[in-house]
């Protein structure tokens, strides 16, 4: 999905199935309950929620939609520099969400603060110098928590992955570039390593991570 290249419908297709796999294995229906629903509800106010590199935004999507069913105001925002990821997200695009093609230097140099930033299945992507970026760019836009989403690499994972995707793999990328994500991710002591303090790594549910720090934007 990274090669600039790849096949247009595949990648579209792979879009458009993230929905169903993100559902399965990303535990945010957990992270919502537990964190996103109870910080958005103390603020006693209409809140502003960023998805830095929100793909084809379904997991943006699916949280506003919990977020509407619970009566919270609040305005989404997905973020991805890469237009194709829009492309497919845009067509999600409603009341209360809204998606944007930036990333976290050009939010930052036009102003934008949020009460809770967020992404999925970003870190494993980064370089070392592009973790760090990340982390702190993230923590600079947010005037609440933070909170990164991603795999915890493990043998068993790749093993049921490479068995569990197989129904929904076909015409898209699913397969390979899933794998492919298992294999360059972290273990939860490896990416508490890597970002440092003041970040927090958990496990929310297996095979996942789950990264939280507090934001430095003003309120």
């Amino acid at each position: 999905m990274d090669d600039p290249d790849c096949d247009p419908r595949a990648l579209a297709a792979t879009y458009r199935r993230f929905d169903v796999v993100n559902r399965l294995v990303s535990a945010w229906g957990h992270v919502y309950r537990t964190r996103v629903r109870p910080q958005l509800s103390a603020l006693g106010r209409p809140a502003r929620v960023l998805d830095l590199g929100c793909g084809g935004g379904d997991v943006v999507a699916r949280l506003a939609a919990l977020a509407a069913r619970d009566g919270l105001d609040v305005e989404w925002v997905g973020a991805d520099p890469d237009s194709r990821a829009l492309d497919a997200a845009r067509e999600r695009e409603g009341a209360g969400l809204v998606f944007t093609a930036q990333g976290s230097r050009e939010l930052l140099a036009a102003g934008e603060t949020f009460d809770l930033v967020l992404s999925n299945h970003v870190l494993h992507h980064l370089d070392a110098a592009g973790l760090a970026a990340f982390a702190e760019d993230s923590r600079a836009l947010s005037r609440g928590s933070v909170l990164h989403a991603d795999i915890a690499r493990g043998r068993l994972a790749y093993a049921l992955y490479a068995v569990g995707i197989a129904p929904l793999a076909a015409g898209t990328f699913l397969r390979v570039d899933g794998l492919r994500s298992i294999r360059r991710s972290y273990r939860a002591p490896e990416l508490a390593t890597a970002l440092g303090a003041p970040w927090r790594v958990e496990t929310p549910a297996p095979f996942r991570l789950l990264a939280t720090a507090k934001g430095q934007a003003r309120a």
